[in-house]
């Protein structure tokens, strides 16, 4: 099973107002994470059309544990808490 499917991927773009860039040519989209006009975090997205593709990377590019990963995107944890773990982590 996936810690991380390209479904809760793509929610944990959205919930960190993620800018995704497609790339021509290649496999995979890059969510862009900005913070006081800064970028703060980076990940690809896979451009497969299976949902359940690992994206099992996302956790160690946002810097939490992949539990934490799981709980952004399925909603109990918010950006502003994120963005915490992040200050904690400098």
């Amino acid at each position: 099973m996936r810690i991380i499917t390209k479904e809760l991927a793509i929610k944990i773009a959205e919930k960190l107002n993620a800018e995704i860039k497609g790339r021509p040519g290649a496999a995979h989209d890059l969510a862009r994470v900005y913070h006081k006009g800064k970028r703060i975090a980076s990940f690809a997205i896979r451009r497969g059309s299976k949902k359940d593709m690992g994206h099992d990377h996302v956790p160690s590019d946002l810097h939490i544990h992949p539990h934490q990963a799981r709980l952004l995107g399925q909603c109990p944890m918010t950006k502003e808490q994120w963005l915490a773990i992040m200050a904690g982590k400098g």
